[in-house]
């Protein structure tokens, strides 16, 4: 359902899990070893958040999870990016650039209105300021 800013929260949500599993999935492709709370401490979400989102990537067959011994007789898990997980990562890469385009694409449209806004009220200091006359794309 859309809000009154326009925004579909069903696809904010989808936009937000898949970012998720991308940063999971990027994580754990370059450091297979890290455990839940050191993935969840580098990527700044919860613990409870990446075990939901680490849960969904090996039961989709994104992430292959194995036991291997860590130091002494401790235990940890390394998760491996199956073939389908590398190509799931390359498809969420592309569909995340995607939408990130599209919200430069925006940002950039409302600054300009933003800077015409500032320069139209003869407010020479302000248009100075955010510099009305510079393109800088």
């Amino acid at each position: 359902m859309n809000d009154e800013l326009g925004i579909n929260r069903s696809s904010l949500n989808t936009g937000v899990r898949d970012e998720l599993r991308l940063r999971v999935l990027r994580a754990l492709e370059a450091n297979p070893e890290l455990s839940q709370r050191q993935l969840a401490a580098k990527l700044g979400v919860s613990l409870g958040g990446v075990n939901y989102a680490l849960k969904a990537l090996v039961e989709r067959g994104f992430v292959k999870a194995g036991n291997f011994r860590k130091s002494g007789s401790k235990f940890a898990y390394l998760y491996m990016l199956t073939p389908q997980g590398v190509a799931e990562k390359a498809s969420l890469t592309t569909a995340f650039l995607g939408r990130k385009l599209e919200e430069y694409d925006v940002l950039r449209q409302e600054i300009e209105v933003l800077k015409s806004e500032v320069c139209s009220a003869e407010a020479t200091d302000s248009c100075k300021a955010v510099g009305c006359d510079e393109d800088p794309y």
